[in-house]
């Protein structure tokens, strides 16, 4: 994992990250797997507190983002874990690669003090994952330090295609549970439950499964307050709060705005925050997610975001019918509730209790 560069911005969470390390000190668990919606600061969290904080205490550190590479989550985690590893580890690990490498070069320091660390990109003909994680792993058995493994957007794993992968993983992370923890980060609540709920899944019952902390007051006043510390004309903490849930409590909108209020003073408070929902709340990216869905799953979600909360039930399928101009069923329900989980969409509470995934495109689907 290459250093992160410095950012002001940033409100820590020493604590919380002091907390989840402890809960690996204790040795009662190797894993654990945190979701919570896009946009929320997970993965600030992981590569500003909480992966510089286990650095600090002696662990090696990896971290990867499977969302950057959903076609090939094995090549990414294998990179991230040879990143972990002294350079003689990196420059042997590579040397057993039976495929070539189209790019290596010298990286920037890694957490805990050591340098030289690589980037590659295989080719189509690279080495299987499988092979190449073990490669990877051998190297790091030689490593006196522990690991703390951290893979955001974890629930790519879940993919059939990937499934010969995600076993090797489990099973070569279950003989190193001492050595080798692990944070499974993700923000498809439906897709890691299943993960790690269902008994024909590579990590059945693997990792304890939790809400993400999400930030609040404490991370709106800091903002605020650096803020104010720049700007001509202060920004009332008041209309801060009010803004930060107005974007619906989403720290990266809140920056947003912000960054808007900063270069525009002038114009007000009000006209920053009504220039953020334009944006974060426009019609472009929603408009196409919305026409690639079927009618009946646009129904469904448009119940959804009004507050319906039983489906099945005869009055909503009277509106899903209305609706749709046709007769609906609970078939019609369990299809399209089916659909829209798998395309994470949606994410299932409790039994027919569902929530869209993403409140920004929930808000859109309000406004229209």
């Amino acid at each position: 994992m290459e250093t992160v560069l410095a950012d002001p911005w940033h409100f820590p969470r020493p604590a919380l990250a002091e907390a989840y390390l402890a809960m690996f000190d204790l040795k009662l668990t190797s894993a654990r797997g945190l979701f919570a919606r896009r946009r929320m600061g997970k993965t600030e969290f992981l590569c500003r507190d909480l992966l510089p904080a286990a650095a600090k205490q002696g662990y090696l550190v990896a971290y990867t983002n499977l969302w950057d590479n959903r076609a090939a989550p094995d090549s990414a985690l294998v990179s991230a874990l040879a990143m972990a590893l002294k350079p003689q580890g990196v420059q042997a690990l590579l040397a057993k690669f039976r495929a070539p490498v189209k790019r290596v070069r010298a990286s920037a320091s890694i957490p805990g003090g050591v340098e030289g660390g690589f980037e590659a990109e295989l080719t189509s003909a690279a080495v299987e994952g499988v092979l190449a994680l073990q490669d990877v792993l051998a190297q790091l058995d030689r490593q006196k330090q522990p690991l703390l493994l951290a893979i955001d957007e974890a629930q790519v794993l879940a993919s059939a295609e990937h499934s010969d992968f995600s076993h090797a993983l489990r099973s070569a992370l279950d003989i190193r549970k001492d050595r080798i923890k692990v944070i499974f980060a993700g923000s498809s609540e439906t897709t890691l439950r299943d993960m790690f709920a269902r008994p024909l899944e590579p990590f059945y019952n693997w990792a304890a499964l939790e809400p993400f902390p999400l930030l609040g007051a404490e991370f709106v006043s800091f903002t605020t307050e650096l803020a104010n510390s720049m700007a001509r004309m202060p920004l009332s903490l008041d209309y801060a709060h009010r803004a930060f849930d107005e974007l619906h409590r989403t720290p990266e909108f809140f920056k947003r705005f912000i960054e808007r209020y900063m270069l525009y003073q002038m114009e007000g408070e009000a006209a920053a925050l009504a220039h953020t929902k334009a944006s974060v709340f426009s019609d472009g990216h929603f408009l196409k997610q919305w026409n690639n869905l079927l009618p009946a799953d646009q129904a469904v979600l448009s119940l959804l975001v009004h507050g319906e909360s039983d489906l099945y039930a005869a009055p909503a399928q009277a509106k899903l019918s209305s609706l749709l101009r046709q007769a609906v069923t609970k078939n019609t329900v369990s299809h399209a509730l089916r659909r829209l989980q798998a395309a994470n969409v949606v994410t299932r509470l409790a039994l027919g209790e569902y929530r869209l995934e993403d409140e920004t495109f929930a808000e859109w689907v309000r406004r229209r």
